[in-house]
């Protein structure tokens, strides 16, 4: 089997190819980062020794998308499992203070991104009249919480995406999943307060965080499944989390 995993040169991404290489699947590997993907195919190769293949590519230029997967070589067409993970969060403001440039990121990445990549593969998986396609969203896909305006509007579109897509793709025997996590300590909010080292680790303080480790796991667990189930959607929060806005910490 071969997946193909987008934004995999951190974080969940990272942590999904490894935990697919321990599966046995042979892997695509995309991020913007080629010396990190370079270091995780060799970890791969030594590890669990499985192929890997690295695409490096911004998934918010459709034409960097198009130019990647359209360079695959004829034994890594049949993609069985997509992963969409790449995407990002910039900033944390009201609406009305709100940067447009950080957006534009948002969108381009979480949603657009999503779309010119699953627009390619999607094409391979009705050929094959099978496939898995598995999109990260987020808690804020489900409920939106102060100051997160555009990074939640962007996870709500892939969560309505992912229920689309199952609709669309059942008659051709296509699996489509979201798997919406809270609190995952990744560079998740290093980006978002734009490399303040200081504000991101305030975010996990006083209680334990998922570990992109978790969100592979569960990841692993959903495309591994017979062929007639498909878990569809799944919400994983760490235990001192109860909504997007409601908390136990030990602070």
């Amino acid at each position: 089997m071969i997946a193909f995993i987008t934004g995999a040169s951190a974080g969940i991404g990272e942590a999904t190819a490894k935990e697919l290489a321990k599966a046995g699947m042979d892997l695509i590997i995309c991020g913007r980062r080629k010396d990190r993907l370079e270091t995780l195919a060799q970890h791969i190769q030594n590890t669990f020794h499985t192929k890997t293949k690295i695409l490096t590519f911004d998934v918010g230029v459709r034409q960097e998308v198009e130019n990647a997967i359209n360079s695959l070589e004829e034994d890594w067409q049949n993609i069985d499992i997509l992963v969409n993970n790449a995407g990002n969060a910039h900033g944390l403001s009201t609406i009305q203070d709100g940067n447009v440039e950080d957006w534009e990121k948002m969108i381009d990445y979480n949603v657009k991104g999503l779309l010119y990549v699953s627009n390619c593969i999607i094409p391979k998986m009705i050929n094959q009249q099978k496939g898995h396609i598995v999109n990260i969203g987020s808690i804020a896909g489900k409920e939106n919480y102060p100051k997160g305006n555009v990074y939640c509007a962007s996870k709500s579109a892939v969560v309505a995406l992912s229920e689309s897509m199952r609709m669309d793709l059942v008659a051709h025997k296509i699996k489509v999943s979201v798997v919406n996590p809270g609190a995952v300590e990744t560079e998740f909010s290093l980006v978002r307060f734009k490399g303040d080292a200081q504000k991101a680790s305030q975010v996990y303080q006083g209680y334990t965080p998922l570990s992109a480790e978790d969100i592979a796991e569960i990841i692993a667990f959903m495309v591994t499944r017979p062929s007639h189930v498909n878990i569809a959607d799944v919400l994983v929060l760490p235990l001192a989390q109860a909504s997007a806005t409601v908390w136990n910490k030990e602070v």
